[in-house]
Formats: structure tokens, sequence, C-alpha cells
């Protein structure tokens, strides 16, 4: 089984349920040819990544990445929204992000880049 468990959270199948309204709007508004219907469904769906987010931030979505088993559960509650979860674009657009620390020491000073064959014949 996955470690990662992505989209198991009330913040993401909430937000799926009001965007397959809002598409399912759309579609009806294609195939009657209303303007009105496509973008009512538009908007809908407009609703559903907002409250996507907005569950997200108060702790019914969980971060992305690997998590304990423990908190698989589609109930079981983020208590670290508050703080915000590292590389989650929500977050960041939330104020909330941590920075993610590089993986590549900086270097102060010339850095020389050699060239290396792409193939045994160079």
């Amino acid at each position: 089984m996955s470690l990662y468990d992505e989209g198991h959270t009330v913040a993401g199948w909430t937000g799926f349920g009001i965007a397959a309204v809002g598409t399912g709007v759309v579609g009806f508004g294609v195939c009657t040819v209303s303007v009105p219907a496509v973008v009512g469904g538009l908007a809908i769906v407009g609703v559903s990544v907002l409250v996507t987010w907005v569950l997200h931030l108060s702790g019914w979505g969980k971060p992305p990445g690997v998590r304990p088993r423990e908190q698989w559960g589609m109930r079981v509650r983020d208590t670290r929204a508050r703080e915000g979860h590292a590389g989650c674009v929500g977050c960041r657009l939330a104020g909330r992000g941590r920075t993610v620390a590089s993986a590549v020491p900086v270097v102060s000073g010339e850095v020389r880049a050699e060239a290396a064959p792409l193939s045994s014949a160079d």
C-alpha cells in the first residue's frame, strides 16, 4: 500500500463532490447551449477550490508526502495545519508555509562546471 495516501481527506472528498456537481452543470449548459448554466457551473467549480482550500487550512486536509499509518484515516484531523506544511502551495498562498530547506549547500566563491561526455564515443 502507498505511504502517500493523497486525497483521502474530508477536504479532498468535499472538494471533489462540489466540483463534480459544477462540472455536471457545465455539461448541462453545453448540451442545452445555455451560457448562464456554463458560467454557473464554472462558478461552482471555483467554489469547490475555495472550500477545499479552507478545509485544508482548518486541518481537514493533509500535507503532501509520506505520513505515519495512524494518520491515514479520513477523519483524522491534521494538528499541524496552523503552522503550514513544507512544500504546500495552499499553505504558502495563505502565508503559512514553512520554507523548504535547500538540499544543495551554498558555496561562496567561483564554481566551475566540467563537461561530461554524453556517450562513450565522446
